[in-house]
């Protein structure tokens, strides 16, 4: 093994309201890392996830987000996320049975419903 998966940045334009939301969304518990950054860490001491480090810069994003996250929601549409206040970028087509939202920064993440 060359290395092995630390965690996920992400950029941001307001680091404590995108932790917010994403801590929000994932049950997770946000922490306030004191030099302006904040961090999401999974709740549950016996999960294998990894933290989303959530930092702030001074530039916007400026093209499509070439990393992104993948999402396994709760529920077989994705109401809950919008009230948490991503919005939709693309709803599923008769090839993708994924919706593509965006998080209040703007970043997107696919959606995937429910497993049935």
């Amino acid at each position: 093994m060359i290395a092995h998966f630390k965690d996920l940045c992400l950029d941001a334009a307001d680091a404590h309201r995108l932790g917010a939301f994403w801590a929000g969304i994932l049950d997770g518990k946000l922490v306030d890392t004191g030099d302006g950054d904040t961090r999401v860490d999974p709740r549950a001491a016996s999960s294998e996830a990894e933290s989303i480090w959530v930092n702030t810069v001074p530039e916007p994003r400026t093209v499509k987000t070439r990393v992104h996250l993948d999402l396994r929601m709760a529920d077989p549409d994705p109401a809950a996320l919008l009230a948490a206040g991503a919005r939709l970028v693309r709803e599923p087509t008769a090839e993708t049975d994924w919706w593509v939202l965006a998080d209040p920064d703007g970043n997107e993440f696919c959606a995937f419903p429910s497993e049935q």
